[in-house]
């Protein structure tokens, strides 16, 4: 009896010995299957990111042709650093279109409600830039629904400016905005409490009650945008400008207001414009796109910097 219960159990535990190698084997090839699948979708992923690359590069470089046409630069949306009519992108824009010899005519379209006066004087002094180094190749702005404030601040660079008779014209002027919550917050019974290192650091907070003095400095700021603004476009229009007291004062227009007081030239699209004005019915697009990659990688920095500090315990000392 001894000796057939300790085969009983030897078999038993062979039989366990021998479970657990099979289940362990079988767990290892599932590993190296869901490895191998995993490195097939990466070198799937490189793949289809190579053919796209090289897709792109063909569509932002169009083929060179020794044919005269009119360069053309859309500029579309708020203006400002992280968006695509920024500074940066116009720059890369209007250097591809010199790069043609046959180009003899640039239009910049747009149609923007305007956005950062400093994205805009970049542009404006890219587009001044190559006019100056390239004199023979004449520079159009044409305003699509709307080129006001900084969009008519970086349009004013061109040699002449075209409209639509509906098209929104003008807002020379600057604007800060915000919201004060002194009111409710006194209703509901919660203070304000700001200490700050610096007596302008907490300037023109929202839950604060109005320094005037803090007032007056943010007016000469925007005056000071301001001059400059009038100075580009006064620069950029000449004697064709009408200037009286609703000029500078942030008022816009329709198209045809606009050309009684000199801020437009004429009416025309771009494509009327190449046809009739420019005589040259080829277009070559030069405006800059990013490509998916670039979207997808800046949005993604973006992210982190803005989850590192909280994912690492860091708070922010400096605003």
């Amino acid at each position: 009896m001894g000796m057939s219960n300790n085969s009983s159990m030897d078999n038993t535990d062979s039989q366990a010995v021998l479970n657990k190698i099979v289940i362990d084997f079988m767990r290892e090839q599932k590993r190296k299957s869901f490895w191998r699948w995993v490195l097939r979708a990466l070198i799937l992923l490189f793949i289809l990111w190579i053919v796209y690359q090289f897709i792109s590069l063909r569509y932002e470089n169009p083929p060179t042709t020794s044919t005269s046409h009119v360069g053309l630069i859309d500029i579309k949306g708020t203006i400002f650093a992280n968006q695509e009519a920024s500074g940066d992108n116009v720059s890369k824009a209007l250097d591809k279109a010199y790069k043609s010899d046959s180009m003899k005519a640039l239009i910049i379209r747009i149609d923007s409600p305007g956005g950062s006066p400093v994205q805009a004087d970049y542009i404006y002094n890219a587009i001044r830039y190559y006019h100056d180094k390239y004199p023979k190749i004449k520079i159009y702005s044409v305003c699509v629904d709307a080129c006001a404030s900084a969009a008519y601040y970086l349009a004013a660079a061109a040699d002449e400016i075209y409209a639509n008779p509906s098209s929104l014209v003008g807002s020379i002027g600057v604007i800060y905005n915000g919201f004060g919550f002194v009111d409710i917050m006194q209703k509901l019974g919660v203070s304000r409490r700001l200490q700050t290192a610096g007596r302008n650091k907490g300037f023109l907070d929202q839950f604060s009650p109005t320094d005037p003095a803090q007032e007056k400095i943010l007016q000469s700021m925007l005056d000071g945008i301001h001059q400059q603004f009038i100075a580009k476009v006064k620069e950029g229009r000449g004697k064709r400008l009408l200037i009286d007291d609703d000029t500078f004062s942030g008022l816009f227009w329709i198209g045809t207001q606009a050309k009684e007081r000199g801020l437009i030239d004429g009416f025309a699209s771009s494509g009327q414009l190449a046809r009739d004005i420019i005589k040259i019915d080829n277009i070559i697009d030069y405006t800059y796109k990013e490509n998916v990659l670039e979207r997808v990688s800046k949005g993604f920095g973006t992210a982190m910097a803005n989850q590192l500090p909280a994912a690492l315990g860091i708070q922010p000392g400096i605003q």
